[in-house]
């Protein structure tokens, strides 16, 4: 046989390959989220070239840069229109640079920024051998309690790798609400998720429930990312296409020219009722809404409290970014099909967080159901499925992220011989301890209940009101039972702090650096603004409420 005919056995003549185009990417418009994972990948080079006493300035200098010029590029592109008149498709469709993207990765940028404040303090642990030391572990390898752990510790080392991991999870973050395909949507979980579950890992003290908290949350998470996976899956067999636009059509049915391999499952409303199910319980999930809330209070009791604050503010306006997207874009021809389902979710969701609050003796567990209770909150506004519902909601992740962070900053502050003081008893009587601390707590508590004059009021009936517009009464209802609920052992903590008489033994009340003053302060002013003066933010919420498709 000749070796043209052995050749011709495996190969085939072609025609002439056709030129293959360059892919259009619009760098100006995705500058934000390009800025951010600039100076990640910067982060992990200065791990690796700069000496190690000198890492940890070099990192927050180039972390603070990074997030302050990427949300000057978010106020540039909203300034240039972007975010109403000039909407549009970047990046071949990947990409939505719109009203609500520009507002969440706005809010996300400036929650990350008073987050990183947090993560930066080390003046309230006392000094280990002469170096001062933060809230993460000297050397992340080591087991808890060996020797190889006293070494890194005598040695003075510290794990600035947080500085980058908190830049890569804020460019997930950043992609996550604005992802105008759904595989767009995958790839920008992952990249958030994956920084956050070795965030939980790394506390300095309590280092076995730390990494308890890592795992459950790693192993829960895999599984949320699972669902989501096989739900894209099946709605591409659906429309043929992960596009949101694409999807939208053939649930409106318009369906565009069939795809051979498809044409005997494109249009199956089968495949498209499991396959949006799937994607947005993985969502749920992220937002920790219930039944998909079980990882919540562990993960947030176990993880080292500056990455709490950030995690409960920043995924959640993320994740209801996604959510609203999904919903608004690629599934407003289902909305009798998701509007039941969501408003079961919503009622479930507000009432379990509300009542089993009540119950926790530890203030992170209990600000954790508090944030299970304010996602059901926010799932009302979701549900109006109007423009009001939109701004809403952005209005709410705005308010209620920096309150959060606020909270958990306070919680670093509280101090004894173990560590952060968290159990509540503890609380007994700080207010006679430290006045001013407790008063800052407890306005946050207040935001939290949304009593009157506090960003938590103007967030909450904006969502209730927009509910309400939308026909969902009972659920407004049920929303104000549930905060009549939460708002009992909210008074009830400020009530232990002002009122019971202080333990000879009990925590003390660190003095901060002016990192942590400032996140505090932040947390408290914007309480304040949101809530004596809401409109204007309120104003700028309803202009960015539009979405792209």
């Amino acid at each position: 046989m000749s070796a043209v005919a052995v050749h011709s056995l495996w190969t085939t003549a072609a025609d002439p390959i056709s030129k293959i185009d360059a892919p259009k990417i619009e760098y100006g418009q995705l500058s934000p989220t390009l800025i951010v994972v600039g100076a990640a990948l910067v982060g992990v080079l200065i791990e690796a070239f700069v000496p190690r006493r000198s890492r940890y300035y070099a990192q927050v200098f180039v972390s603070v840069v990074a997030l302050c010029a990427a949300f000057a590029a978010v106020v540039a592109l909203a300034a240039d229109g972007y975010g109403t008149t000039r909407a549009r498709i970047a990046a071949m469709g990947a990409i939505a640079v719109d009203g609500p993207s520009l507002f969440l990765q706005g809010t996300i940028l400036l929650a990350a920024l008073v987050g990183l404040f947090t993560f930066a303090e080390r003046r309230l642990d006392p000094a280990a051998h002469g170096n001062r030391v933060d809230s993460f572990a000297a050397q992340a390898a080591s087991v808890p309690g060996s020797d190889s752990e006293k070494a890194a510790v005598k040695a003075g080392f510290t794990t600035t790798e947080v500085f980058p991991l908190l830049l890569f999870a804020v460019a997930g973050m950043l992609v996550f609400p604005s992802a105008n395909d759904l595989l767009t949507l995958f790839v920008a979980l992952e990249v958030l998720s994956l920084p956050l579950y070795l965030l939980c890992a790394l506390a300095r003290r309590k280092r076995l429930m730390s990494q308890e908290a890592a795992v459950k949350y790693f192993l829960l998470g895999a599984f949320a990312s699972a669902f989501t996976l096989f739900g894209i899956a099946l709605l591409y067999g659906y429309a043929g296409s992960v596009s949101y636009a694409t999807i939208a059509q053939v649930v409106d049915g318009n369906v565009p020219r069939l795809d051979p391999a498809l044409a005997n499952t494109m249009g199956n409303d089968a495949l498209l009722l499991i396959g949006a199910a799937m994607v947005v319980m993985g969502l749920l999930f992220k937002v920790g809404a219930v039944p998909f809330h079980m990882w919540t209070p562990d993960v947030y009791q176990g993880a080292p409290t500056p990455v709490t604050g950030f995690m409960a503010a920043a995924t959640k306006v993320a994740a209801f970014g996604a959510l609203l997207r999904l919903l608004y874009v690629v599934l407003p021809g289902l909305r009798w099909d998701w509007r039941p389902v969501m408003w079961a979710v919503a009622i479930v969701t507000m009432l379990v967080g509300a009542i089993v609050a009540i119950t926790q003796t530890d203030i992170k567990r209990l600000l954790a159901y508090s944030s299970i209770a304010h996602a059901g909150f926010i799932l009302a506004g979701v549900i109006a499925t109007s423009r009001e519902g939109v701004s809403s909601v952005l209005f709410y992740l705005a308010a209620y992220s920096f309150v959060t962070i606020g909270a958990f900053a306070v919680v670093t502050l509280v101090r004894d011989a173990g560590g952060e003081a968290t159990h509540l008893s503890k609380w007994a009587g700080l207010g006679r301890r430290s006045p001013l601390v407790a008063a800052v707590f407890a306005v946050f508590l207040l935001a939290f209940a949304g009593i009157p004059l506090t960003s938590g009021f103007a967030g909450k009936f904006a969502v209730f009101k927009a509910a309400a517009q939308g026909g969902a009464v009972p659920l407004v209802v049920i929303g104000v039972i549930s905060s009549a609920i939460a708002a009992f052992f909210y008074i009830r903590v400020i009530v232990l702090m002002f009122f019971s008489e202080p333990r000879s033994e009990g925590p003390t009340v660190a003095v901060p650096s002016p990192l942590t003053t400032t996140a505090i302060g932040v947390g408290v002013a914007v309480t304040v603004v949101l809530g004596v003066a809401p409109q204007y933010f309120l104003d700028l919420a309803n202009q960015a409420g539009v979405f792209v498709r």
